[in-house]
């Protein structure tokens, strides 16, 4: 049984099922992931508008669920997934394109 946070809450890493590459972190919150696993669609808890947010309704880029898994403290998710077009909201694949810049 997941682990929530005393908000209700736990990070769900989500991952590309094809290629393995990390694509965003997200929350759920336990209705998020009840949703999740009934649509095979990703849900999240948005934290800022506190609501929950279908990944993909206003853009089209959803997130198709292939499964999850727990972590060994059950208190992460590991989403894996096949994306519909770019994750992140900027337009690129993943929400992790920023590289700290090399110490010289």
């Amino acid at each position: 049984m997941p682990k929530y946070d005393e908000r209700g809450l736990i990070p769900a890493i989500v991952q590309d099922f094809n290629t393995g590459e990390v694509l965003m972190l997200g929350y759920m919150n336990e209705e998020s992931l009840q949703k999740t696993l009934e649509t095979r669609q990703v849900w999240f808890y948005s934290r800022s508008r506190q609501e929950l947010w279908h990944k993909g309704a206003t853009s089209g880029n959803y997130l198709n669920l292939k499964e999850i898994c727990r972590d060994c403290d059950e208190d992460t998710l590991l989403v894996r997934v096949t994306p519909v077009g770019p994750v992140c909201h900027t337009g690129e694949r993943t929400c992790f394109f920023r590289q700290f810049p090399s110490p010289d």
